[in-house]
């Protein structure tokens, strides 16, 4: 992966993150840094998925793609919630 792939990783994970984070209802404890974290992770492992399915390059937006990976953000921002709730 080049640079300016990494960076748009990281602006489209940021994005995804918070997206996920309004997906999930009501008040999440977990900070807005652990969101992004958990954004760039969704969008990279969404990515991974929408390829293996051949949905990741379609012409215009790739919508399939984007609800994959604020699927996936949802759910990590959920699970992180539940992990810092135990504590």
């Amino acid at each position: 992966m080049e640079v300016d792939g990494i960076i748009s990783a990281i602006v489209i994970g940021i994005v995804i993150g918070v997206l996920g984070r309004l997906v999930v209802p009501g008040r999440q404890r977990i900070g807005i840094l652990w969101t992004i974290a958990v954004g760039i992770v969704a969008a990279l492992i969404g990515s991974a998925i929408a390829g293996a399915f051949d949905v990741a390059d379609t012409k215009g937006v790739d919508w399939v793609e984007w609800l994959i990976q604020i699927g996936l953000a949802a759910i990590g921002v959920a699970a992180l919630d539940r992990s810092k709730a135990r504590r």
